[in-house]
């Protein structure tokens, strides 16, 4: 079952920034030309060559603000995940601010037009535009997503600290094991053909629930284990149970009695 939880990586990725600049105006400018509302013609100037020429200046505000709202969001969910609230806030907040920079032309161009009653008209047209093409956008990215990119997308672990900001992700299959250090866990995982390791102000207790989630199993109090890179269960001289794994010059992982039935039956 999908989850729509967390906005979808399509929704903030670089070809929805660029989709978003310029569909968006461009749907802006069409609907004031073609439909020819009397009224927003009216605002914009009776003298219809003005008129149109002030359309353009307030659509080129607006592919400013888009712009410039989106390359932001851009790189903000990169590192975090945007809720489907903050998205359509964002979303919100991008027409508000829209309206005020085009009111403050308004009030500008015309003297004698004070910036409030422009701000009252420029929130009127906005809103009654523009809230169809986020809603169709956001729509379309939900029905067209690839498949793949959902897999992709439940595939990838996110670690964060515990103040919960984020900090690390990756994919669950590249991940070694990952063993407690006092106040943080080491996370050892490839990176190609390297061993990486990245250390994370966390506890075991605090990345069970995500690790059990992602088939990260605890194969000892200090240490969890992907079981996909457990090549083989040893005992070694002293009689201590040894998970090695397929990675040269890993080093082998702990496994107490405890739990080594549970891993004994993923290999």
């Amino acid at each position: 079952m999908k989850n729509y939880r967390f906005v979808t990586s399509s929704l903030v990725s670089t070809t929805t920034l660029l989709l978003h600049t310029f569909a968006m105006p461009a749907y802006f400018l069409g609907f004031i030309l073609i439909y020819e509302s009397r009224w927003m013609f009216r605002f914009l100037d009776a003298n219809e060559n003005l008129a149109v020429f002030n359309t353009l200046m307030i659509t080129s505000i607006l592919i400013g603000v888009v712009g410039i709202s989106r390359i932001v969001m851009t790189v903000i969910g990169k590192k975090v995940r945007l809720s489907w609230w903050q998205y359509a806030l964002w979303s919100f907040a991008e027409v508000f601010v829209f309206s005020c920079f085009a009111a403050l032309y308004m009030a500008l161009i015309y003297g004698t037009y004070g910036y409030f009653p422009a701000l009252g008209d420029c929130l009127r047209i906005s809103f009654s535009i523009l809230p169809y093409p986020y809603i169709i956008f956001a729509l379309l990215f939900i029905v067209i997503r690839p498949d793949e990119e959902e897999a992709a997308e439940e595939d990838l672990v996110r670690f964060t600290d515990s103040t919960g900001r984020l900090k690390l992700v990756i994919a669950h299959d590249v991940i070694l094991y990952i063993e407690a250090q006092e106040n943080y866990v080491s996370i050892h995982y490839m990176e190609g053909e390297k061993q990486k390791e990245y250390s994370l102000r966390q506890s075991m207790r605090g990345i069970e629930e995500l690790m059990e989630r992602h088939g990260i199993i605890r194969c000892q109090r200090s240490y969890f284990v992907n079981p996909r890179h457990v090549k083989v269960l040893r005992r070694d001289k002293e009689g201590f149970i040894q998970a090695e794994l397929d990675v040269l010059n890993a080093r082998p992982v702990p496994v107490s009695p405890k739990y080594y039935e549970q891993l004994s039956k993923l290999l």
